[in-house]
């Protein structure tokens, strides 16, 4: 054992690194870790010690047993050290027989049934165990599913898997939706009286326009924008490339950093619908006066040279 712990403080020394640490011990953390691996390794190894010399003892104490009741050195050797026993070898075919559960050639005799039909015999081979194992586990599969299934409706059968996985495309149809919806522009914007949309696009003409458009689009600083005139175009897409781009040389900001693509071909949505309300105390017409028919128009940047 002595040996064993030299061992060990030799190893620490040696790959343990500085033995002082930084903040002043003796003993570097580096240096503790290595001396408690080579503790544990220590104790190991005493064990494994302990346990050879207690059978060595336990084989000492058995040969002095079996001489004290009159066994020669040849027996006790003989018990001390018995022969091996030889297992048989098996017969070629074995294996596959006990699988397919079938019976040698050599009881063929002892295999035929009585039944005789124009000397022709049967044999009683019974039926192999894996065919038997594999017909019993179809018996616990169908019970098994009907408890689940049919009787403590632990799983939805097939109506209710198709209604549970039309809910969740609706709820993902939903989420893509929304943000495809981000990536209209002034291109790709479309027309629509959805009163939803109608309803969105109003509450951001309401809390962004208002303030130079009027309550009800009438005009105050910004022009009327219920009337036939218009002075950058009344195409859906025309209108939105006004809100998104603005102009600048007219005071009209750029609305493209405030609000989504959404927003904007909401609120262009909603300024088309405002076409004809005839608010009170218009202002007076600006721009050039436009038919209402809404066919596509190309759409362009608006710039301080075209306005």
């Amino acid at each position: 054992m002595k040996y064993l712990i030299s061992f060990t403080f030799i190893a620490g020394v040696l790959f343990g690194g500085p033995a002082v640490a930084d903040d002043g011990s003796l003993i570097s953390p580096q240096m503790e870790n290595y001396i408690g691996c080579g503790v544990i390794i220590a104790m190991l190894l005493l064990f494994l010690e302990v346990m050879l010399v207690l059978l060595r003892a336990f084989k000492i104490l058995t040969r002095v047993v079996l001489k004290m009741q009159g066994y020669t050195d040849e027996e006790i050797a003989a018990e001390m050290k018995p022969a091996k026993v030889v297992k048989e070898k098996r017969r070629k075919g074995e294996v596959w027989e006990k699988l397919m559960s079938l019976r040698p050639m050599s009881e063929e005799k002892d295999l035929i049934l009585d039944d005789d039909y124009d000397g022709i015999k049967e044999l009683d081979n019974p039926t192999p165990a894996w065919f038997m194992g594999l017909f019993y586990s179809t018996i616990a599969f169908a019970v098994c599913y009907l408890l689940i299934y049919q009787v403590f409706h632990l799983a939805p059968l097939q109506y209710g898997e198709y209604k549970n996985e039309m809910a969740q495309a609706a709820i993902d149809k939903k989420a893509y939706l929304s943000h495809a919806a981000n990536l209209v522009d002034e291109n790709t914007v479309k027309l629509t009286t959805d009163p939803a949309v109608l309803a969105a696009g109003a509450t951001v003409f309401k809390t962004n326009c208002v303030a130079c458009h009027g309550e009800h689009a009438q005009g105050i600083v910004g022009p009327n924008l219920t009337d036939d005139y218009w002075l950058h175009g009344n195409k859906i897409n025309q209108v939105f490339t006004t809100i998104k781009y603005g102009v600048l040389t007219k005071g009209m900001p750029t609305w493209e950093n405030q609000l989504t693509p959404r927003q904007i071909a909401d609120v262009a949505n909603y300024v088309k619908s405002l076409h004809g309300t005839n608010p009170p105390n218009p202002k007076a017409p600006q721009g050039v006066k436009e038919t209402d028919d809404d066919t596509a128009a190309p759409a362009k940047k608006l710039t301080a040279a075209n306005n």
